[in-house]
C-alpha cells in the first residue's frame, strides 16, 4: 500500500499540498491536463523551486490573468460533478469542498447554498482542492496519515476584514481532530488546508513503512523560527498493511436499572457527541437482574467527553476504558446517478482493490420517499447503478 505521511511542523495550506505532490513526482503537465477538464479559465499554475532555511522544495502559485466571477458552493459542486474528471477524483474533491463549505456556512450563519467563494479565492480553492484529488490519484496514494495540526494565535485579514487566528472556518473544520499550539502569530493552517487534511487523511503518528522518497511543499511565509514547508514522506507498507490501521478507545459499563427509552436516548446522544459506534448487549447481572452492557468505540481524543456523557446521562456510576488497535477496510464516499436521482454510497477497498459498494441508508430513504418505491427496491436500483458505474458488474 502506498502511504503518504504529512509532517505538518509548519502547517498546511492548499498551495503547500499541491507543491508537495509535485515535489513527490506529480507531473505538472499531467495536472494541468486534468484541470482543463473543469470549465474555468484565466488562471495559470506557476512552479518554482524555493528554499526555506536552506531546505529546497516546490512552490506552486495560482496566478490569475484577469477578473474571475464569484462562485457559490453549489455552483462549484455542480461544476465538479458535471466535469469529465475521473469519478474517484470528483468524489474526493466534492467531499473536500463540502467540508469547507459547511464550515463557512456555520461561521457566517447562512445556508450551505449561500456560501460564496470570492473571485480569485474561488479559483485558488478549486485548483488546490481538485488538484490535490488529482495528485493523490495520479501518484496512486492509497493512504494518507497526517500529524496534529499547529494552530496559531493573532489576527489575519480575510475578505470580510480582520479575523482572529485560527480562522473560524479552520476551527470548525478541525472539530474532533487533534491539534497543537503553534506558538506563532502567522496563519500556518488555512481553511483549505484544514479541509484537505480532515477529508482525505487520518490523524496519527508516522506509520511503519519503507520510505521511497521525501518531498517538500513550500509555503508563502518566510519565518524566523521554522521553515515554512509541508514535508511529505512517501512509502510502502507490506502485505499486512493492505488494511488501514488506527487506535480506538473502548468504553464499557454494565447497567441494570435504566429503562429501554433512556438507553435508546443515550445511544443517540453518544453518536451525536462523536462516538464511532455504540451498542447494547443483554446481560444477566447480580441478583439475577436482567441488564445491558453498553459498549462505545471512540477516537481516543473523544473518549473522556463520551465517558462523561455516560456518567451524566445514565445510571452508571463507573466506566471501563482501554485503548486497542483496529484494522479496517478503507472506505470512500461517492455519489452515483440512478433512474431515481443521485444517491450516496460507500466504496469499500482492500488496498487498491474495490471489494464492494454499499448504499447509504439515509440517501436511499430519501429516494424511496420521493419516488414512492419500496426501500428494498431502491437499494437494488442504487446497488446496480453503483456496480455499473464503478465496474463491479459480474
Amino acid at each position: 500500500m502506498t502511504t503518504l505521511y504529512c509532517d505538518t511542523f509548519s502547517g498546511i495550506s492548499g498551495d503547500m499540498t499541491i507543491g508537495l505532490l509535485v515535489d513527490l513526482g506529480l507531473d505538472l503537465k499531467d495536472l494541468r491536463t486534468e484541470l482543463e477538464k473543469l470549465p474555468i479559465s484565466g488562471y495559470r499554475l506557476e512552479q518554482t523551486l524555493e528554499k526555506r532555511h536552506g531546505i529546497g522544495g516546490t512552490r506552486i502559485v495560482v496566478g490569475c490573468d484577469g477578473g474571475q466571477p464569484s462562485r457559490t458552493w453549489s455552483e462549484i459542486d455542480a461544476m465538479i460533478a458535471e466535469s469529465a474528471l475521473d469519478e474517484a477524483v470528483k468524489s474526493s474533491a466534492r467531499r473536500i469542498f463540502r467540508c469547507l463549505g459547511e464550515a463557512e456556512a456555520h461561521v457566517h450563519r447562512i445556508a450551505l447554498d449561500e456560501v460564496h467563494f470570492h473571485e480569485v479565492g474561488a479559483v485558488d480553492a478549486i485548483v488546490d482542492i481538485v488538484g490535490t484529488a488529482i495528485g493523490l490519484q495520479l501518484l496512486a496514494i492509497q493512504d494518507v496519515v497526517c500529524a496534529p495540526l499547529p494552530l496559531s494565535a493573532g489576527m489575519t485579514r480575510g475578505s470580510h476584514g480582520s479575523i482572529p487566528l485560527p480562522a473560524p472556518a479552520t476551527l470548525q473544520i478541525l472539530a474532533g481532530h487533534p491539534v497543537r499550539n503553534a506558538d506563532c502569530d502567522r496563519e500556518l493552517v488555512t481553511p483549505t488546508g484544514a479541509a484537505i487534511a480532515a477529508t482525505v487523511a487520518r490523524f496519527g503518528p508516522m506509520p511503519e513503512m519503507t520510505i521511497d522518497r521525501t518531498g517538500y511543499g513550500v509555503g508563502g511565509w518566510d519565518l524566523d523560527d521554522r521553515p515554512n514547508l509541508l514535508r511529505g514522506i512517501l512509502g510502502r507498507r507490506g502485505p499486512a498493511a493492505t488494511f488501514a490501521e488506527d487506535s480506538v478507545t473502548v468504553i464499557e459499563t454494565h447497567i441494570d436499572d435504566s429503562s429501554a427509552e433512556l438507553l435508546g436516548a443515550l445511544i443517540d446522544r453518544l453518536i451525536s457527541d462523536g462516538a464511532l459506534d455504540a451498542a447494547l448487549s443483554p446481560l444477566l447481572m447480580k441478583k439475577n437482574r436482567p441488564g445491558s452492557c453498553l459498549t462505545v468505540i471512540a477516537e481516543p481524543h473523544h473518549a473522556a467527553t463520551l465517558a462523561q456523557t455516560i456518567l451524566r446521562q445514565s445510571s452508571a456510576i463507573g466506566v471501563r476504558m482501554h485503548e486497542t488497535r483496529r484494522i479496517k477496510l478503507r472506505r470512500q464516499s461517492a455519489t452515483v446517478r440512478t433512474s431515481l436521482g443521485d444517491a450516496a454510497v460507500k466504496l469499500i477497498y482492500e488496498a487498491e482493490r474495490l471489494l464492494r459498494i454499499t448504499p447509504e441508508h439515509d440517501s436511499c430513504q430519501q429516494l424511496a420517499r420521493a419516488s414512492g418505491r419500496p426501500l428494498p427496491e431502491v437499494y437494488r436500483i442504487v446497488t446496480a447503478a453503483a456496480n455499473r458505474q464503478f465496474g463491479l458488474e459480474n
